[in-house]
């Protein structure tokens, strides 16, 4: 039997909230939003993998988390994204037919140690990564807060789609990560925990 399975960092229930009330402010906004007990940062995705591959890759996990001290995590801003390829909101010029958001995000600032525990993860659960430590130390953490319905989005007008470049201001320690396995189903993916796996030296 395959699972779809991917490394993550799950969040503490206030941040959750938090998180997940931002879909308040924007109710006119064609989303599909993500529940609140699915919110979490992706640090490695792996797809479909076997039952047989579910125990060596919990055991890689256990050996680099093993390596890492627990961190601070920050998120710092709500916008459209991916924002390397749009702007966190559309200018007033630019046509609509250039312009395509796809997703809701939070934000959060880079981090060295984020960047290293990311980049050690994909060099032991990938073959052939030749990775150095800093690889993904331009690594932007995101939280998908809410996917757009883009062919609804196509028939608003410019000035009816809302401006998301919201600053915030939320903080947690991140003390473990989570060998996760989704589920697709009818009414919206749902994950659980393969294991739990603590932080520290």
């Amino acid at each position: 039997m395959n699972h779809r399975v991917f490394i993550a960092i799950n969040l503490p229930p206030q941040i959750r909230e938090k998180l997940y009330a931002t879909r308040d402010q924007f109710p006119d906004l064609p989303c599909r939003w993500t529940k609140k007990e699915n919110l979490h940062l992706t640090l490695v995705f792996l797809g479909s993998v076997g039952d047989q591959d579910i125990t060596q890759i919990c055991q890689s996990c256990q050996d680099i988390a093993s390596k890492q001290a627990p961190f601070n995590l920050e998120l710092n801003l709500v916008c459209y994204g991916p924002p390397k390829k749009f702007p966190p909101r559309p200018p007033k010029f630019l046509d609509l037919k250039f312009w395509r958001p796809r997703m809701v995000w939070a934000i959060g600032r880079k981090s060295p140690e984020l960047a290293k525990l990311k980049n050690d993860l994909e060099k032991s659960l990938f073959e052939n990564v030749q990775a150095q430590d800093n690889d993904n130390y331009g690594f932007s953490p995101h939280i998908t807060l809410g996917r757009l319905k883009t062919w609804q989005l196509k028939q608003m007008e410019k000035e009816e789609i809302p401006e998301i470049n919201e600053e915030i201001s939320l903080s947690f320690p991140v003390e473990s990560i989570e060998v996760m396995e989704s589920e697709l189903k009818k009414q919206g993916p749902e994950y659980s925990v393969l294991q739990s796996i603590p932080l520290g030296l």
